[in-house]
C-alpha cells in the first residue's frame, strides 16, 4: 500500500542579483519599466509540489506514486526521478508542451522577482487516479485547477482519503470550491497566510472548518504548527535546524512528514513532529531535493529535538 501524490513537478531556475531591486527601479518611472538584472549566480533545481514530497517520502522508506502532467524537456527530471528509485508509471508526457518553469530572482534583501510558466500543469485534468493499485491515501497538491477539483472528486469516489493541500494554487478558488473540497477532504493543510485567505473566502473560523475534516493542519513558520483534530488542538514545536539556508520546499517537506505519520498509524503528537523535523531538515540544504538523511540519523534527531523516539 502506498500513497499517491497528484501535484506538479516543475524546474525552478534561480538567480541570485548581487544588489537591491530598489536601487535600480525608478518608483516613479514604473509605467515604462524596462530593466536588466546580471545575475552571475544561477543554479537549476527540479521542483514541483508532487516532486518535492514525493522525494521527502522516499527519504523517508516510503514508495510513493507521483501523478503529474510533464513536458517534452522532462527528461532530465525523469532521469533524476530514476536515481532516487520513484516511480513515472503515473507521469503523463505531454509532448506539445513544457513542463512547469519557475524563474525566480532574489536579491541581497531577499526580494524576488518571479515568473511562472504552467505548461503541461494546465492539463493535469489528462491524469485519473487509478483504483486498483493499493493506494492507502492521496493528497491534493498544487497543480492545475481543473485537475485539482477532478483529483479531489475521484479520490473520494474510489474511496481513498487524502489531503486537500491548496498551497499556491488557493487563489484559483472562490469559497465554495474551496468548501467543497473540505466536505471531500479527509485532511486539510494550510501555512498561516492560507488559513487566513481560506477562512476569508469560507466564512468559516478555523474551528468550524475543523469540524468539517478529520484534522486540519496549520504551519506557522518559526512558531511551529498546530493541528485541530477531532475535537482536540495539538501544538507542535518546531525542529531545531542546524543553519537556516533556504526555506524553499519547507512546506512540502513537512506534508510528506504528515503523509508518512498518517501510512504509519502514528498519532497527531507524533505525526505532527515527524513533519516538523523533515521541515528542519530542508531548511539546511539549498534547493528541495538536494538533502539526505537515514532513518536512523532522523530517529536520532528526532529524539534530540523532543526526547522521545516514535
Amino acid at each position: 500500500m502506498t500513497a499517491l501524490i497528484c501535484g506538479s513537478m516543475a524546474y525552478d531556475t534561480i538567480m541570485v542579483f548581487p544588489d537591491h531591486f530598489k536601487n535600480h527601479i525608478l518608483p516613479e518611472q514604473v509605467h515604462i519599466l524596462n530593466v536588466c538584472f546580471m545575475v552571475p549566480e544561477l543554479r537549476r533545481e527540479y521542483g514541483g509540489c508532487a516532486g518535492n514530497i514525493a522525494y521527502n517520502l522516499k527519504l523517508l522508506g516510503v514508495d510513493p506514486l507521483i501523478m503529474a502532467t510533464v513536458g517534452k524537456d522532462f527528461d532530465p527530471y525523469a532521469q533524476w526521478l530514476a536515481l532516487y528509485g520513484l516511480s513515472r508509471e503515473f507521469i503523463l508526457t505531454l509532448e506539445d508542451s513544457y513542463t512547469a518553469q519557475a524563474y525566480i530572482t532574489t536579491d541581497k534583501s531577499d526580494n524576488q522577482i518571479t515568473a511562472f510558466h504552467p505548461g503541461a500543469m494546465s492539463f493535469s485534468h489528462h491524469n485519473h487516479v487509478p483504483r486498483e493499485r493499493g493506494i492507502q491515501l492521496g493528497i491534493v497538491a498544487p497543480d492545475g485547477k481543473d485537475g485539482m477539483i477532478q483529483h479531489a472528486k475521484e479520490f473520494a469516489g474510489a474511496g481513498i482519503p487524502f489531503i486537500f493541500d491548496p498551497g499556491q494554487g488557493m487563489p484559483m478558488f472562490n469559497g465554495d470550491d474551496l468548501l467543497a473540497f473540505a466536505d471531500l477532504a479527509r485532511w486539510i493543510t494550510l501555512n498561516d497566510y492560507e488559513s487566513q485567505l481560506m477562512q476569508e473566502r469560507t466564512g468559516l473560523t478555523l474551528e468550524q472548518l475543523a469540524q468539517r475534516v478529520d484534522a486540519l493542519i496549520i504551519t506557522r513558520g518559526a512558531q511551529g504548527s498546530i493541528i485541530y483534530a477531532q475535537g482536540q488542538t495539538h501544538e507542535i514545536p518546531v525542529a531545531k535546524p542546524q543553519s537556516l539556508l533556504d526555506p524553499t520546499g519547507c512546506g512540502d517537506a513537512y506534508r510528506a512528514g504528515l503523509i508518512y505519520g498518517l501510512l504509519k498509524g502514528l498519532n497527531w503528537s507524533e505525526t505532527g513532529r515527524i513533519a516538523s523535523l523533515m521541515g528542519a531538515i530542508k531548511i539546511e540544504t539549498a534547493g528541495t531535493q538536494n538533502h539526505t538523511f537515514t532513518m536512523s540519523a532522523f530517529r536520532e534527531r528526532y529524539r534530540e529535538n523532543f526526547g522521545a523516539g516514535f
